[in-house]
C-alpha cells in the first residue's frame, strides 16, 4: 500500500519501530527495500541507523536523516547492535555535515515532542536548530499527533509537528491536519505550501474552506 501510494522514503526512527522486536524491524527493512522505498532512522547497527537515505529527483540529490528520542532508550542502536537512531545534538550535527558531502540538500526527520501538545518543547527546538545550523535545509517533526508551529531559522525551514496523515483512533483537534508541500533547490527551501486536510476514518481528505481557515489559524508561522 505504501509503494502504491507513491511514497519514496520513510523514517524508521520512531517509537513503534521495535514494537514487535528486532526480527520485525529487519523484516520491515527488507520489505521496504524490495519495494524500492528508501528508509533511514534505524539499522543493523548505529552507523547504519544514522546513515542517510538518498533520493535523486530532477537532478537534485536529497539526503534524508531520521532520529527519535521518545522511544525506550534500550531501542537505540549500538556499535554492533541493531536499533533506532537516537536524537542527540552531537550525532545530528555530525550526520548532517557528512550527508551534506553526499547530497545537494539535507532533510532531517525528528520524532520528538509531547503527544497531544501544540507547544514546542525546548528539546525539540534545540534538536531542530542543531540540524539547521549544521547545514540541513528542512526539518520535519512527528510524534505529537497535532500540528505545531513552523519556523524559518538560519536559512532553513522547521515544521515542528506535521500532525496526523493516515492514522485512526483520534478525534479533534488531532484530526485537523495539513500536508506540507516543499520546493527544494540546491540553495535549500525555495517555497512551501500548507494543504489543510481533515482525517476521517483514518484517511485524509481536503478540508473545506471553513475547515482550512481554522486549521491554518492554529499553525504559527
Amino acid at each position: 500500500a505504501v509503494a502504491l501510494a507513491g511514497v519514496d522514503v520513510v523514517s524508521l526512527g520512531n517509537n513503534h519501530s521495535l514494537d514487535f522486536g528486532l526480527d520485525a524491524l529487519a523484516d520491515t527493512q527488507q520489505l521496504l527495500a524490495a519495494h524500492g522505498i528508501g528508509f533511514m532512522g534505524a539499522g543493523s547497527n548505529e552507523r547504519a541507523a544514522r546513515a542517510p537515505a538518498i533520493v535523486e529527483r530532477n537532478g537534485l540529490r536529497v539526503a534524508f536523516l531520521g532520529y527519535v528520542d521518545v522511544a525506550p532508550a534500550t531501542w537505540a542502536a549500538g556499535p554492533a547492535s541493531p536499533g533506532v537512531a537516537w536524537a542527540d545534538p552531537t550525532s545530528i550535527a555530525a550526520d548532517v555535515t557528512a550527508a551534506g558531502t553526499q547530497a545537494d540538500v539535507v532533510v532531517v526527520w525528528l520524532h520528538t515532542g509531547v503527544e497531544g501538545s501544540d507547544t514546542v518543547t525546548g528539546a525539540q527546538r534545540e534538536l531542530a536548530h542543531t540540524a539547521i545550523d549544521a547545514g540541513a535545509a528542512l526539518v520535519l517533526g512527528a510524534h505529537p499527533h497535532v500540528l505545531q508551529a513552523m519556523e524559518r531559522y538560519n536559512g532553513g525551514l522547521i515544521a515542528y509537528s506535521l500532525g496526523n496523515f493516515v492514522f485512526d483512533g483520534f478525534d479533534f483537534p488531532e484530526n485537523y491536519s495539513a500536508i506540507l508541500a516543499v520546493t527544494l533547490t540546491r540553495s535549500g527551501v525555495a517555497a512551501y505550501d500548507l494543504i489543510p486536510v481533515v482525517v476521517e476514518d483514518g484517511l485524509p481528505r481536503l478540508a473545506s474552506n471553513g475547515e482550512a481557515a481554522l486549521i491554518l489559524s492554529q499553525i504559527p508561522q
